[in-house]
């Protein structure tokens, strides 16, 4: 890997200003002729109706923890109700313009490869392949004790055998307000059936990487890879306030590879970054497309 002297101390990035077509073409002129691996966290699929959690004026929320959904069956009862409701919002969103564009870029060689901080499998549907799902996916579904795995659609037929009409007496009470991960908020969930693994009976935890849980070690050693085998590094939609992203970036960094950022707001990875965007990336990526492809 390459490795550049830790004497030397990161200085801050250079800010594109707010001209749209300024910004990419100076993004553009730093990736150019690079094998770019591209990270990618909530703000590249907002457009689509997912909220994230960090944003400019994202609302405050509580997500559920490991720890919360391990101690006690009434949370788990409490959180398979909100995302039986939940799912079907993020199943039905569809990708943006920066998804498509990056998959337009892997396709021609500028990106070789993608990991997401989403769960949403929006990089999936905008036909990008191969995605490293850092956090996994809200679309399936895994038992925590034999480890048999089932697509979150079949878990939907069971709850929904399970629980008749629950879908509709919650939404006679009002809108519903959806979460990040695929779950939904909603306070009232006492009469709501929970199912249990149809394999062994044990509990089934959607395959996704909890607050307060560890990024499976094999995922991370592929992330690690794919920043090893770039020549720079494209940093979409995240604040990268989690250390499970922005180690990549400080891998990128160390490695001597420029990055570049490109994220509404101030991201924990500003410093590292040869050049950082404070803009929509639906704006931004779909002209890097323009960019020379690598021959």
């Amino acid at each position: 890997m390459r490795t550049r002297s830790n004497a030397w101390t990161p200085a801050p990035p250079t800010v594109a200003d707010p001209d749209p077509a300024h910004s990419s073409a100076r993004a553009a002129e730093i990736l150019a002729g690079r094998r770019t691996v591209v990270l990618t966290g909530a703000g590249v699929s907002t457009p689509s109706g997912i909220p994230d959690y960090r944003s400019p004026g994202s609302p405050q929320r509580n997500p559920m923890t490991i720890e919360q959904f391990l101690s006690s069956p009434d949370f788990r009862r409490h959180y398979w109700a909100r995302n039986h409701l939940g799912w079907r919002h993020m199943d039905a969103a569809l990708p943006t313009a920066a998804h498509h564009a990056i998959t337009s870029m892997q396709r021609e060689g500028r990106v070789s490869g993608v990991i997401t901080q989403n769960v949403d499998m929006l990089h999936l549907k905008a036909g990008t392949t191969p995605v490293l799902d850092l956090h996994g996916s809200y679309g399936r579904v895994i038992c925590l004790t034999c480890r048999s795995a089932i697509s979150r659609y079949t878990l939907a037929e069971r709850l929904e055998a399970a629980n008749p009409g629950f879908a509709d007496r919650v939404a006679s009470r009002g809108a519903i307000e959806v979460a990040p991960d695929a779950d939904a908020v909603l306070d009232d969930t006492a009469d709501f059936v929970m199912v249990a693994c149809a394999e062994c009976g044990g509990i089934l935890k959607p395959d996704i990487v909890y607050f307060g849980e560890t990024v499976p070690r094999e995922v991370t050693d592929r992330a690690f890879g794919m920043v090893d085998d770039a020549e720079a590094m494209l940093v979409a939609g995240s604040s990268l306030t989690v250390m499970s992203g922005l180690r990549f970036v400080r891998r990128a960094w160390t490695a001597g590879i420029p990055i570049v950022i490109v994220n509404r707001g101030d991201t924990r990875g500003d410093r590292f970054a040869k050049l950082k965007i404070d803009h929509r990336c639906e704006v931004i990526l779909p002209s890097l497309t323009a960019a020379p492809a690598l021959l």
